[in-house]
């Protein structure tokens, strides 16, 4: 599965990362490579959560497709 993230410059000096598609999806690191790893785990996370609330029926507008690209 691929997501589309952003990076930016934040002014403390590290890479701000953010997956767009993912509300709220937002993570950081000292040097790109880092800001990268740390936003894959944040959208993994991110996924299991939707999940989960989904499985538990509180979130019963969105459902979960797999859909390979």
């Amino acid at each position: 599965m691929y997501f589309t993230v952003t990076l930016e410059q934040g002014e403390d000096g590290y890479i701000v990362a953010e997956c767009p598609s993912l509300p709220g999806c937002i993570s950081q690191g000292r040097f790109e490579e880092e800001a990268l790893a740390n936003i894959r785990e944040a959208i993994e996370l991110w996924l299991e959560v939707e999940a989960e609330k989904i499985a538990r029926g509180i979130d019963s507008s969105k459902k979960i497709c797999e859909v390979r690209v």
